[in-house]
């Protein structure tokens, strides 16, 4: 989940703020209790009857008992906009998410100026030296999709930061299977991004896709996703507003703001409307100290829809480009330039060779529309311009001093940012990156290798990009049999590994005098 702070208030506000209750509204809140007390009675219980109110003698008392409370079969916020259950909702969404495990191999430690610098350390290291490199390790979330451009296929679609620079993806379901995925397309710019999934995808349950722009404030929607890692989590929200932008999260903004908890690890999880749709990518939270403070961004599906769909056929985003400079219109600025316009932005100058200047925009002239849809920020033209596509013409809508003009441009296209990566196959080696040595006396002492066991090798060394890395081989650890048979030389040891084998190589291994089983993958024959 990408996380960005605002500036926290001055002292003064944030002392008025974090000061206790005052008397009086301590005893405000005693008459609310007190109010709800007299009242009586929680929805659907039995009618309370109240005597005359002595207080007031000239106030009868009721002349019969007050009728007794409708109950509805449902509690009625778990109804609320839809005929659905919220709970039966929740069911049958959360198997179309999906969680993201991203590692990024081999990245460089720098000790020096930490303690870790320091000689003394090193003696706690197998090979007396601290490792160099180590893998870094992400989580995320991700939603199960198709799409027209990819016809049956399921896809899965997540934000660009999940999946940024990782050199392995692992994407595990609701129901806990996994599957390795590579990355189709990716387009930072937005922070969206396209997953391919190997092996058979055929009991995935895509998610369908919803019209994010009939979404209106205060309508209900639920957030699915794995927040901070502890498995999968669904919460409830309002949306808070719309067409969020200039927030400065990413380059091309229309956010969808809800107050559904929405925490690190929530990225690339579902916005879920009261029909069961997918109508957001979750992507960011504003929060002064990292946690959920009820303020969540989404990506809409409106936008989301149509960069997946240009990933997919063309492995980048093929943006409209206008060619101008453009700034917010406010009625200073209206009132200087003498324009009577209440909304719109301002061409505040241009390329002399660019679409616009071709249509016939001049600096000054205030743009109004896009295709009739009013604009009324920068955020917003930007947004249009971009999603019509290069290529495309649209009509503007045009303020020139008090002349109301539509012309037509014909969009260039913005330089791409979007990745593909390529990916080169090359056969797996077990034994690449690991180094193992003979379990000599005094390296069992120094692992605490059980002394009624006499087999396994050593594990020496482990390169963080290795497979054998992946499957969890440490410095010092000893292996005693490959697929249940010993270990007891390196030679059996390495003719163990070369076998020809189906699926991965079952390892018993020994970590400081436990034991516990590994899977390494092996080259295929």
């Amino acid at each position: 989940m990408m996380v960005y702070g605002l500036r926290r208030a001055d002292d003064a506000e944030h002392r008025a703020m974090t000061r206790g209750a005052s008397p009086r509204s301590i005893r405000a809140l005693a008459l609310v209790l007190a109010l709800g007390t007299a009242l009586g009675g929680c929805a659907g219980g039995a009618p309370v009857a109240q005597a005359p109110d002595a207080s007031h003698p000239h106030r009868a008392a009721p002349s019969q008992p007050a009728p007794p409370l409708t109950v509805l079969p449902h509690p009625a916020l778990s109804q609320v906009g839809s005929p659905s259950n919220i709970a039966d909702i929740a069911e049958r969404v959360t198997a179309s998410v999906v969680n993201i495990s991203a590692t990024k191999i081999g990245r460089k430690v720098d000790y020096e100026g930490t303690p870790f610098g320091d000689p003394f350390f090193r003696r706690f290291f197998p090979d007396g030296e601290l490792p160099r490199r180590r893998n870094e390790y992400g989580l995320g979330s991700g939603v199960i999709v198709t799409d027209a451009g990819a016809p049956g296929e399921k896809l899965v679609l997540t934000n660009h930061h999940v999946i940024a620079d990782a050199d392995r993806i692992l994407v595990r379901t609701a129901s806990g299977e996994r599957f390795k995925a590579t990355v189709l397309g990716s387009d930072p710019q937005s922070d969206l991004a396209v997953l391919k999934l190997a092996g058979d995808t055929a009991a995935l349950q895509p998610l369908a896709i919803g019209d994010s722009a009939r979404l209106r404030l205060g309508d209900i929607v639920l957030a699915v996703g794995n927040p901070f890692g502890v498995g999968q989590t669904v919460t409830m929200g309002i949306v808070s507003a719309k067409g969020r932008s200039n927030m400065g999260i990413v380059d091309y903004e229309d956010f969808i703001q809800t107050d559904a908890a929405i925490n690190p690890g929530n990225s690339g999880g579902a916005l879920i409307d009261m029909e069961g749709n997918l109508v957001g990518i979750n992507t960011a939270i504003l929060a002064r100290g990292g946690g959920n403070v009820g303020i969540g961004f989404a990506i809409p599906s409106v936008m989301a829809s149509k960069i997946m769909h240009s990933l997919i056929e063309y492995g980048e985003v093929r943006r409209g480009w206008l060619g101008v400079a453009i700034q917010d219109l406010d009625a200073e600025l209206a009132q200087a330039m003498g324009v009577a316009a209440t909304h719109g932005v301002v061409v505040s100058d241009m390329e002399k060779s660019g679409p616009g200047a071709k249509a016939g925009l001049q600096q000054g002239d205030v743009i109004q529309s896009v295709n009739g849809k009013p604009v009324e920020s920068t955020g917003e033209l930007r947004n249009a311009v971009a999603a019509a596509g290069a290529g495309k013409t649209v009509q503007l809508g045009v303020l020139r001093g008090k002349q109301q003009l539509s012309l037509d441009a014909k969009l260039g296209e913005v330089k791409a940012k979007a990745t593909r990566p390529t990916h080169s196959k090359s056969p797996v080696d077990a034994l690449s990156g690991l180094k193992v040595a003979e379990l000599t006396p005094e390296a069992r002492r120094r692992v605490q290798h059980p002394s009624d066991i006499a087999q396994g090798v050593l594990v020496t060394s482990v390169d963080p990009g290795s497979t054998a890395a992946l499957s969890g081989l440490q410095p010092g650890d000893v292996i005693v049999t490959v697929d249940r048979e010993l270990t007891s030389s390196l030679p059996l040891f390495e003719k163990a590994l070369k076998k020809p084998r189906k699926g991965k190589a079952l390892l018993l291994v020994y970590r400081r005098g436990r034991g516990m089983y590994m899977l390494l993958e092996t080259s295929k024959k």
